[in-house]
């Protein structure tokens, strides 16, 4: 178990640090194919009885794959930039193109991690073969016992069995394992052509040339990075204000203080500033120049959410 919490732990320090959405999928499959092995070697195992099987196996693939879903949800940003669109503004400004986009954007990063889950288990045969082991029909194993057939076929993931039967329990793991890992070779193939078709798509719609797209990229990145960075000592200098107002004094070590001397802080941003930087975006254009986030398009003074007759919509989400 600790090795599992300090490969999560790992594994989540460079997700933090990715700045890059194909690094993100990367490093999202590889946390999950170490998480899948460290469960598949400390915490699965198959009960070996019936009706208990298949409910233990198809638990142990999609009940992990439903909690990573709902984790690359809750993690992805445009599910929040969502929530706050619809509470502030609600979704009369989204086409349905864009509604489409942007859900699939919020779907297809959040997939990564439960596919990967089920691929691997999938290509690991465990928890395919605990699941349907008791409904392989006696009839097609030759000289098969027929009395109690459902029960002896249940035991036979635990290796728990009379020596007559070794046999039989050998041609159903390997019958069982073969058809496992099958429907994981044919669900890497069918996500690779929808990844294939899904980004010939995204570059043939987008009004963006490839050198834009990709300086649009580095200004979100380095937006995102100076806004965080500037926010922390922006809430650090005034609650030091703040502070020192209420008892006299404050403490403060050296790198404080100069913050405090270098950077003043008269007040904080009224609601409707931050109202207006937060929310979905959908890259636009005003009178011919490119607005590259909410930020950008408060800083230059551009009202109202929608299409303007100055201004031109593109149907173009951020990756």
């Amino acid at each position: 178990m600790a090795a599992l919490i300090a490969e999560n732990f790992r594994f989540l320090s460079l997700f933090f640090k990715s700045k890059d959405v194909m690094i993100f999928n990367g490093l999202v499959a590889l946390g999950t194919v170490g998480s899948e092995e460290l469960f598949s070697v400390v915490a699965f195992h198959c009960p070996c009885s019936p009706a208990r099987n298949y409910i233990y196996g198809l638990a142990a693939i999609g009940v992990p794959a439903l909690a990573l879903f709902l984790i690359g949800v809750i993690w992805n940003n445009h599910t929040w930039n969502l929530v706050a669109e619809c509470h502030k503004r609600g979704t009369k400004n989204f086409s349905a193109a864009a509604t489409f986009l942007l859900f699939g954007s919020i779907m297809g990063r959040a997939s990564v991690a439960p596919i990967t889950w089920s691929v691997i288990s999938l290509l690991r045969g465990e928890a395919y073969i605990c699941a349907l082991s008791e409904f392989v029909k006696p009839s097609s194993l030759d000289k098969f016992p027929a009395e109690n057939a459902a029960e002896v076929l249940a035991k036979f993931p635990c290796r728990d069995v009379p020596a007559n039967l070794t046999k039989f329990r050998d041609e159903v793991t390997r019958r069982l394992r073969y058809e496992s890992q099958l429907f994981g070779w044919l669900l890497i193939g069918i996500v690779a052509v929808l990844i294939f078709l899904t980004k010939c798509l995204k570059h043939c719609c987008s009004p963006l040339s490839y050198r834009q797209e990709a300086y649009w990229a580095q200004y979100r990145s380095n937006e995102d990075k100076l806004f965080r960075r500037t926010a922390e000592v922006h809430s650090r200098i005034l609650a030091a204000k703040n502070v020192k107002q209420f008892f006299g004094f404050v403490a403060l070590d050296k790198e404080e203080k100069e913050l405090v001397q270098e950077f003043p802080v008269e007040g904080v941003q009224p609601s409707p500033q931050w109202n207006a930087i937060t929310g979905v975006y959908i890259y636009r254009e005003n009178k011919g120049f490119p607005l590259y986030s909410r930020l950008h398009k408060w800083a230059k003074g551009v009202e109202g959410n929608g299409p303007t007759p100055e201004g031109h919509e593109l149907l173009f989400l951020a990756s």
